[in-house]
C-alpha cells in the first residue's frame, strides 16, 4: 500500500479566542491511497493550530499551518505503513 500527499492548502484559519499569538484552523489535505490495483482519493480536514508572531505575514501563517498538517500526515503514514501494523 502506497500513501501520497497531492494536495494540500489552507481551508479556513481564525485567531484562537483566548491564546494570544496563536492561530486555529483546517486544512484540508487530498491523499491518493494504493492497495494493489486498486487506486482511491482521500479529501481530509486537518485541525491545526500554529504559534505565530504578531508581525507574521499571511504567508508565514499559512506555511506554519501547512506543516503542521504535513507532519501529522506523515505520523499517520508512518503508523499505516508498520510492518506489525496489521
Amino acid at each position: 500500500m502506497t500513501l501520497q500527499l497531492i494536495d494540500i492548502s489552507v481551508r479556513d484559519r481564525q485567531a484562537h479566542p483566548r491564546l494570544a499569538g496563536r492561530v486555529t484552523g483546517h486544512v484540508r489535505a487530498v491523499l491518493s491511497e494504493t492497495l494493489g490495483s486498486t487506486e482511491q482519493t482521500h479529501d481530509l480536514a486537518i485541525p491545526v493550530w500554529a504559534d505565530v508572531s504578531a508581525d507574521a505575514s499571511d504567508a508565514d501563517i499559512e506555511m506554519a499551518m501547512m506543516l503542521k498538517a504535513a507532519d501529522i500526515i506523515a505520523r499517520l503514514k508512518a503508523n499505516i505503513e508498520r510492518p506489525d501494523a496489521g
